[in-house]
């Protein structure tokens, strides 16, 4: 059911906005826009902020740009003076890219490059092992520094001081570039001697990367272990230097002892040359001596610790050796091992013989196996190339030639077979026949004698081929420095064949009419023409 609207309150009407209102809340807007898109900052408000203490500020100012490693990070915020002193605060907002910063972190006000002008602050943020500074701390003026101005530069150089650096220029240039003479040069090390100054620094180089390295070390050092160590020796040598400034006395003595010590040593200073230039390589050894006996400190503490039961146990156990001694004298005595020992005596001194020219023949092993392993193997491990009598697998891959000699061995048992009781063996016999070839190569050989044999067949061709010089050898060279052969190279052949021609086979013998007969005497003539192939 519906409510009635009551009489006495009047309906209300919403008041529409006036251009002006709209326009300036739209600028209001844009304005707040254009502002958060520049400065990315909303106002009355900042992230993480320190404070450095500088000498000056040196043109730094509201603005300027905070970078680590060139790359900016914040913004300073405000500077001003810091307390009572003519020191100056920079205050940093600090992006969270640049975070974080620790309490050992330093600080520098740089110039920009020529395009960009004014100052920048350098901020290098410290080891991650030191605690962080947090929010609004401050960062002492000990961790910070400021560049030198050029007016700073011609301030100190006065007409004074000009004069002096001048005459400080031109004596060190001398110093540099003049020779040493003959009684300056019987003073300086001998790898200096006859070098000019300069010659002499740049020999130093040579050295200078060791020596820093270890100026590196000693340094590292100096600052201690744990923190405050460095001030720590400081205040305790300000303590001393009071302790000792109520003894004059005393400090006098030490004075005039420590000159005639001095001068002693002086008096030495070749030898102590010397010994500085080999305290390097000494350190260096001493070095790697302690950080052996560092790690071997460990287990010899861990020994010492097992081995004490093992050493109250000692008075015990020579107690119950000493019968064990006296068996031990019976058994060594002449009669027994002593007289075996002396009857051993010379088959020592042969085996010491043998030990000795051992010695000679183990290398000549050594040479053996090198050649077998660099040289022989290497070659009877190829597989030789024949055409079409190349020994293959089944697959078609070439066997190697090594293994063809088993395989002839097995060829050889196969042909030696034999169906009687006599058991296998195998027949031989002296081919000829009716082609007469002349090699030649003992000829070639340097010889006044031909090498001819009879065949049955002609020669087709020689595989490898025939060598057209004696083959070297170099027997003043090691068998395995030797390349390995080409058993496949271009003297593997096929090679022409060699000069032959066709002897006509002997007419029978007269009156000899059995055929048999006259079979018979054509194979002994084949075999008499088999014989001619023989070396005259």
């Amino acid at each position: 059911m519906a409510r009635a609207p009551r009489p006495d309150r009047a309906p209300r009407r919403r008041v529409p906005w006036s251009p002006l209102r709209v326009g300036l809340l739209t600028l209001v807007i844009l304005a707040i826009g254009i502002y958060l898109g520049f400065t990315k900052h909303i106002p009355f408000t900042h992230g993480y902020r320190i404070h450095a203490v500088f000498q000056s500020s040196n043109n730094i100012k509201k603005g300027s740009p905070v970078r680590i490693a060139g790359v900016n990070v914040g913004k300073v915020s405000s500077v001003s003076r810091y307390k009572d002193t003519n020191l100056t605060d920079v205050t940093m907002d600090v992006d969270d890219k640049g975070l974080p910063i620790h309490r050992d972190a330093t600080l520098k006000i740089r110039p920009r490059i020529f395009l960009e002008g004014n100052f920048f602050v350098d901020v290098r943020p410290g080891s991650p092992s030191a605690p962080d500074v947090p929010d609004g701390g401050t960062i002492g003026v000990t961790q910070t520094s400021t560049p030198v101005q050029l007016d700073q530069v011609l301030t100190a150089l006065q007409s004074n001081s000009r004069e002096d650096l001048q005459t400080l220029l031109r004596e060190y240039g001398t110093a540099l570039s003049s020779k040493p003479t003959a009684a300056e040069n019987a003073m300086q090390d001998p790898a200096t001697r006859g070098l000019t100054g300069a010659q002499a620094l740049n020999k130093s180089y040579d050295s200078a990367g060791a020596a820093f390295r270890g100026t590196a070390l000693v340094n590292s050092a100096l600052l201690g272990t744990e923190n405050h160590d460095l001030s720590n020796a400081i205040a305790g040598v300000a303590r001393l230097s009071k302790a000792l400034a109520g003894r004059e006395g005393q400090l006098q003595d030490l004075l005039v002892n420590f000159n005639q010590t001095a001068a002693v040593t002086a008096s030495q200073s070749v030898q102590l040359a010397a010994t500085v230039r080999l305290l390097g390589p000494t350190l260096t050894a001493a070095r790697d001596a302690f950080v052996s006996l560092d790690a071997a400190f460990p287990s010899t503490r861990a020994f010492a610790r097992e081995i004490l039961p093992g050493v109250q146990q000692t008075a015990a156990t020579i107690d119950a050796a000493f019968p064990w001694i006296a068996q031990t004298r019976a058994l060594l005595a002449p009669d027994k091992l002593g007289g075996l020992l002396a009857q051993l005596a010379p088959a020592t001194t042969d085996l010491a013989a043998l030990q000795s020219e051992s010695i000679k023949l183990l290398p000549q092993i050594d040479t053996l196996n090198k050649c077998f392993s660099q040289v022989v193997l290497p070659t009877i491990g190829v597989g030789v190339k024949d055409g079409a009598l190349t020994t293959r697998r089944a697959d078609g891959s070439i066997v190697e030639n090594y293994k063809e000699f088993w395989t002839s061995l097995v060829g050889m048992a196969g042909e030696g077979q034999n169906f009687d009781g006599n058991g296998s063996y195998i027949r031989g016999a002296l081919p000829g026949g009716n082609h007469a070839i002349d090699f030649g190569i003992a000829r070639r050989l340097g010889g006044n004698r031909r090498v001819v044999a009879n065949a049955p067949l002609a020669i087709l061709g020689t595989s490898p081929l025939l060598p057209s010089k004696p083959l070297g050898y170099n027997d003043g060279r090691p068998c395995y420095q030797n390349p390995v052969p080409d058993v496949n190279g271009p003297q593997a052949g096929p090679g022409k064949p060699p000069t032959q021609k066709v002897i006509p086979t002997p007419a029978p013998v007269a009156g000899d009419t059995n055929p048999a007969d006259q079979n018979l005497f054509e194979g002994a003539a084949q075999t008499s023409s088999a014989g001619r192939g023989t070396t005259r």
